[in-house]
């Protein structure tokens, strides 16, 4: 079987792998000169199956307009209209209730979780390296309104079964001693000890060569104009060089996918979600964090890459503009100055921004579509580094018509038809 996967991202990087694993001739599109130079370049670094929740919340449309008005806001939306931005954002506020927090957190926690566990066989089975730790994620609470809150969390936790503990301001600085200085700022955490951390470019980097000696043929600097369906079914790609075909095609374009497929009256309701990160150099290492902790209150991730810092955060609905205004860098260098003033040097930040493929529910879309022959492994927001290794086994047996490890059936782009 010959497949196209459009996206040499993580998530189109992982497909290949685990399908070209199995046997099959894979070639991978990118218009990027090399691998995961977009959205998976410099996320925030985790793998994070513990932290796997939707944006849609109970609360969440009181909290943003609370953040609206704030300087270091987790949220900002541009003021243009734009009829895909509202659009969207009403199909995530009709999933701001508890049953449908509740369904969807359980889904995602369940990729995620397997994901976690592929990315632990994968390493195992190839050695490979990205500067990686499995020291787990904490969720520091500055207010006793953020604890207090966990509980709805820490309940879908306990009925999933996923490791975690709650901790004291004492606790914290027993995972995270680098906090000592600022430890009087918080009031508490929520550990999730199954989490890991990891440099997705580094990994991406290792996992191409690896898919090199299993025979993909990547082919970069090809920008993808259209898919040629003919009677119902896939039958190839278009690019600007050739018409190329192939028997199966997996679309795997994060934020970008949305456009193609609506060229082909397939609606995937995936927006641009732009995120913003910085990398510094560790410049005390006992003042640095140990591996990743999470500021409820900003919603910014800060990371420990070996000898960096990495932190990242941030949701800003703007459409496709990858422009890095002052004021969003700011609010990501504000908490790692805050957090951990003596562990790295500002001064020497390298700062980035990508596009995350964001669904209204919060639930990737990973699946088969009416189009037979086509497939999707797309729209996984924030967690694509997380979800990575489990979507890509998922789709991989999908396609091959192998029953799948965990159940598939809610993930698919069809439980939009409603």
């Amino acid at each position: 079987m010959n497949v196209c996967i459009l996206g040499a991202g993580v998530v189109g990087l992982t497909s290949a792998y685990y399908l070209a694993k199995q046997g099959v001739q894979v070639t991978v599109l990118d218009r990027q000169p090399g691998v995961a130079l977009e959205t998976s370049f410099a996320n925030a670094g985790q793998i994070s199956p513990g932290y796997s929740a939707p944006w849609a919340a109970p609360g969440i449309p009181m909290k943003a307009v609370k953040w609206l008005m704030q300087k270091h806001a987790p949220l900002k939306i541009s003021p243009e209209p734009e009829v895909k931005k509202l659009l969207w954002m009403t199909k995530m506020l009709a999933n701001c209730t508890n049953q449908a927090y509740n369904v969807n957190k359980s889904r995602m926690m369940a990729l995620a979780e397997f994901s976690r566990d592929c990315f632990i066989d994968l390493r195992k089975e190839l050695g490979i390296r990205y500067d990686d730790g499995q020291g787990g994620t904490t969720q520091l609470f500055r207010t006793d309104e953020q604890v207090e809150g966990a509980a709805k969390d820490i309940k879908v936790l306990k009925a999933l079964g996923v490791p975690h503990e709650e901790l004291t301001p004492a606790d914290i600085l027993k995972v995270e001693p680098g906090l000592a200085p600022v430890i009087d700022k918080f009031k508490g955490a929520l550990r999730l000890t199954g989490d890991e951390t990891g440099d997705c470019y580094m990994f991406c980097e290792a996992l191409k060569a690896e898919c090199d000696k299993l025979g993909v043929d990547f082919k970069f600097n090809t920008s993808v104009e259209r898919l040629e369906i003919n009677q119902g079914a896939i039958k190839g790609v278009q690019t600007k060089e050739a018409m190329l075909n192939f028997d199966q095609v997996l679309v795997c374009l994060g934020s970008y996918s949305k456009e193609l497929l609506k060229a082909i009256d397939l609606d995937v309701p995936i927006y641009p979600v732009k995120g913003y990160s910085l990398t510094v150099p560790i410049t005390q290492s006992e003042f640095a964090p140990t591996s990743t902790i999470m500021d409820e209150t900003y919603k910014v991730a800060v990371t420990r890459l070996g000898n960096r810092i990495r932190a990242a955060g941030t949701a800003e609905l703007t459409g496709y503009n990858l422009t890095m205004p002052k004021v969003r860098t700011d609010t990501i260098a504000h908490v790692v100055g805050d957090v951990f003033p003596q562990g790295g040097d500002l001064s020497e930040a390298e700062y980035w921004t990508g596009l995350r493929p964001m669904t209204p529910d919060g639930t990737p879309v990973v699946g088969g579509t009416p189009i037979k022959g086509l497939f999707l492994n797309t729209g996984h927001g924030t967690l694509g580094w997380t979800m990575s290794c489990g979507s890509a086994a998922l789709i991989a047996d999908i396609m091959l018509g192998e029953k799948t490890a965990i159940d598939s059936s809610d993930l698919a782009v069809k439980r939009y038809a409603h």
